[in-house]
């Protein structure tokens, strides 16, 4: 196979190669062959359909398929042939065809030359954690509060129970709303409300009434209010104390422990814990080694166009997160630019990590991957059916993949680079 590279500047690159044509037309008739054999067509029996009914029904299909295998296939022959590191995705366009070749031009931007790569140098901190009796505790009374009730009181509201209000505020000579009130409902200091709200509320007995003068920050919601001192009118309509679960057999079951059993109970919410421990506590890492990585190799010229296109995922990211939060906004055509930093950051660690791994050969562990899985589907109701997903959808896998090779390479740095342990409780260690 010919093949040419030429340069376009510092990362990017040109690469014009070719097919043959008997090849791509021979694999088509191939696979259409296979498919004339166990076709059902109205009107024929099978495998008796003419092959030009197989050709106009199929062949377009087909003809897509197997030109983007033979595409893949050849662009990677390519590369390899040139001993070129791609970074991200190329475009690959026809050129013009001579004596039977296909021929195509494939842009991309190729890794950096980072040099020599010695994380011996790096100085990574290593948080560990372990899973207490005490947080087990504190789990099962978080669990309990989920599960709460509430009961109608009639002493005045204090911290942590719910409040039934009516209100409305004037600013200036508007009223808000202009006529009759705001219905809603809080639980003191759970932040439902505005904080300087809930805790206006504490004293309060239903049917009580109050003014209160709440400064509101320049940033708030509503814009009437934002920056402004506000005279917020409240009246508690019901006051209610929580009524908390008891940890007995009924409550455990409600989790699927079928056997009521408070000792499996407390171990599966151990084994719950400590998955989100190690999860948190990876995390953590692959920060620590991704600021040294950052440090040392900052002074590195990135690919211009994978930082942008990082940068745009980034932000189509940003906003479809706020909008699934309800707030509908719209962004700019260049509210990438805003995370342009961050891209270079991410295409750096992403880059660094990958030529780590290609240089020592570190290639992916099946077994951690199997774990991987496992954890993942064990948060679930039906394990099997999960695993399963993920094993007969590539598109799962890869990632998957991606992400079990990620955690093994940083794993191998902070190994062999300078580390010190710094030890955390459980809450401060899954608190990013």
């Amino acid at each position: 196979m010919q093949v040419s590279v030429e340069s376009l500047g510092n990362l990017e690159r040109r690469l014009t190669f070719s097919l043959p044509a008997d090849r791509l037309e021979s694999q088509v008739g191939g696979r259409l062959r296979e498919i004339a054999r166990g076709a059902k067509i109205k009107g024929f029996r099978p495998g008796k359909v003419p092959a030009k009914v197989i050709e106009q029904r199929f062949g377009e299909q087909v003809r897509a398929e197997v030109l983007d295998g033979l595409l893949r296939e050849g662009f990677s022959n390519a590369v390899r042939q040139e001993s070129l590191q791609i970074a991200g995705n190329p475009m690959i366009e026809p050129a013009a065809a001579e004596g039977g070749e296909l021929a195509y031009v494939a842009t991309f931007e190729v890794v950096p030359d980072f040099g020599d790569i010695d994380v011996a140098k790096l100085n990574v901190v290593r948080h560990t954690a372990d899973v207490a009796d005490a947080d087990i505790e504190a789990m099962i009374e978080n669990l309990r509060l989920q599960r709460r009730t509430w009961n109608p009181v009639e002493r005045a509201a204090a911290a942590g129970d719910a409040v039934e209000i009516e209100t409305w505020s004037q600013i200036g000579d508007e009223r808000i709303p202009a006529e009759g009130v705001e219905r809603g409902a809080t639980v003191i200091g759970s932040g439902a409300m505005f904080g300087a709200i809930e805790d206006a509320l504490v004293g309060l007995k239903a049917g009580d009434e109050k003014i209160a003068a709440i400064d509101f920050p320049t940033d708030w919601r509503v814009p009437q209010f934002a920056g402004r001192t506000v005279e917020v009118h409240l009246k508690a309509t019901q006051v209610s104390e929580p009524v908390l679960p008891d940890v007995d057999a009924a409550f455990i079951k409600s989790f699927g422990i079928k056997s009521g059993d408070v000792e499996q109970f407390r171990s599966d919410i151990r084994s719950n814990l400590e998955r989100e421990l190690k999860g948190a506590l990876m995390t953590r890492l692959r920060r620590e080694v991704g600021e040294q990585l950052i440090a040392a190799y900052q002074s590195v010229e990135m690919p211009p166009k994978l930082v942008e296109g990082e940068a745009r995922d980034m932000a189509r990211q940003t906003v479809e997160q706020a909008r699934r939060q309800g707030r509908n906004i719209e962004a700019p055509a260049d509210a990438y630019l805003t995370f342009m930093d961050s891209a270079r950051k991410r295409v750096l660690v992403g880059l660094l990590v990958g030529e780590i791994a290609r240089r020592n050969q570190l290639m992916l562990d099946p077994r951690r991957l199997n774990e991987t899985l496992k954890l993942i589907a064990s948060t679930y109701e039906e394990p099997q059916q999960v695993i399963e997903l993920y094993r007969n959808d590539p598109q799962l896998m890869n990632s998957l993949q991606g992400r079990v090779m990620e955690e093994q390479v940083i794993d191998w740095i902070a190994e062999r680079a300078q580390h010190t342990e710094q030890p955390l409780s459980f809450s401060e260690a899954i608190r990013q």
